[in-house]
């Protein structure tokens, strides 16, 4: 067994950075470029370039907070360093990684063989006017793959394709600048872990498994990003929900009609199905985007999950369960009628976005045996599908009416 790393917390205060200054050369220019100029001394500074040498030269990733979570990075171009990233995480490797980057200039370097010379953009004109409108941003989008590829063979997990992110967050791009290198980063959570949203949320999983945490303060979207796919089929879909939404993507030229697809074959696919010999071929199916194939977002409490409309739990639901956790959003009482640890994220979509992950990790450092969570409508829009989707995820039991739990 290895020993374990010694893992440092680095805060970094945004504000305390530099000053980023954008221009545009040319009209059509799809992003404004930015330029930094630094801070001429001061721990923030220091912390940041800390972290990106590690980023450039060492094996170990580097925790740092984006806009939706706490990612997990590592140099995308370099086997050596996305393999810690795995092993950190405990993560299985046909899950395939986001990769995020500064500048489009960065992303258009990934899409271009070695050999190719061509005048053409090669970032696909379908992303055009997403790039346009949502970037930088909690937008992931799904490219096409070059052959040979600059990128780690184990970021794409045998796929032909591979997602791509420009955050918002000044830290996450000012890092991924420093490095000079794409960034491969999923959540900085254990695998199946409910997701990050705070430095604290990343030591209590990764504590003695990385060496580096820069601490920029709690995350403000609190889900992933949306991760959509333009260039697969005659359709653009959204492959998962996150703080982009399907109403905000139809104003976009080209993403009029896109459709849905986090709920295919490959997310349905769980250990039970695993079971039969259909279920065990889809199980061998690497998920076309993060999160579509395991089981994930879970506390080590049971999670019960009461779908909008559902009613408020009774007595008989809890039967024989002795440390109970309660999540309210919306509409249930105080309590609910229990003695119980009690989180309430309030009415507020956007609100219960940002405090799911840290509730379910709350509750979990109770020791509680069960979590009861109020949904919320996904009707409401992505934020709330996303919300819901995660849900799903870390739940054991799905109530829709009265239900015992057993």
């Amino acid at each position: 067994m290895s020993k374990p790393l010694e893992t440092t917390i680095l805060p970094v205060d945004a504000s305390k950075l530099g000053t980023i200054t954008l221009s545009r050369a040319k009209p059509d220019a799809l992003l404004d470029d930015w330029h930094v100029e630094w801070a001429d001394s001061g721990s923030s500074v220091a912390n940041l370039r800390h972290a990106a040498s590690e980023l450039r030269k060492g094996t170990h990733p580097v925790a740092f907070p984006t806009e939706t979570v706490y990612g997990l990075g590592a140099d995308a171009t370099r086997s050596s360093a996305v393999r810690g990233i795995y092993a950190a995480k405990q993560r299985p490797a046909d899950n395939p990684l986001i990769v995020h980057v500064s500048s489009l200039d960065q992303l258009r370097s990934l899409l271009r063989s070695p050999n190719d010379s061509s005048s053409v953009d090669p970032i696909p004109a379908i992303y055009h006017s997403l790039i346009q409108r949502f970037w930088p941003g909690p937008l992931t989008m799904i490219m096409p793959l070059p052959s040979p590829s600059p990128l780690a063979p184990e970021v794409t997990a045998q796929l032909s394709t591979f997602g791509a992110r420009m955050p918002r967050s000044l830290i996450a791009l000012l890092l991924i600048h420093l490095a000079d290198r794409p960034i491969a980063a999923p959540s900085a959570n254990a695998s199946t872990k409910p997701s990050p949203t705070a430095a604290e949320h990343v030591a209590y999983d990764l504590n003695g498994r990385i060496t580096t945490i820069l601490d920029g303060g709690p995350c403000d979207v609190g889900v992933e990003s949306t991760v959509v796919d333009g260039i697969s089929g005659d359709t653009p879909v959204i492959l998962r929900p996150g703080g982009v939404s399907i109403d905000e993507l139809r104003t976009c030229p080209g993403w009029e009609r896109v459709g849905v697809a986090y709920k295919d074959k490959a997310e349905m696919g769980s250990e039970s199905e695993s079971k039969s010999g259909a279920g065990e071929k889809e199980a061998r199916v690497a998920p076309r985007a993060p999160g579509m194939k395991y089981r994930h977002y879970s506390p080590r409490a049971r999670v019960m999950l009461f779908e909008a409309g559902g009613g408020v739990p009774g007595q008989d639901i809890v039967q024989g369960q002795r440390r109970i956790g309660l999540i309210r959003t919306k509409h249930w009482p105080r309590g609910c009628g229990f003695n119980l640890w009690e989180v309430d994220l309030g009415s507020d979509t956007r609100a219960i976005a940002r405090g799911l992950f840290s509730a379910l990790r709350e509750l979990d450092r109770k020791d509680v045996d069960v979590i009861l969570v109020e949904g919320i409508d996904e009707r409401e829009g992505d934020v709330a599908a996303a919300v819901m989707n995660r849900l799903r995820k870390a739940a054991e039991v799905e109530v829709k009416g009265s239900q015992q739990l057993s």
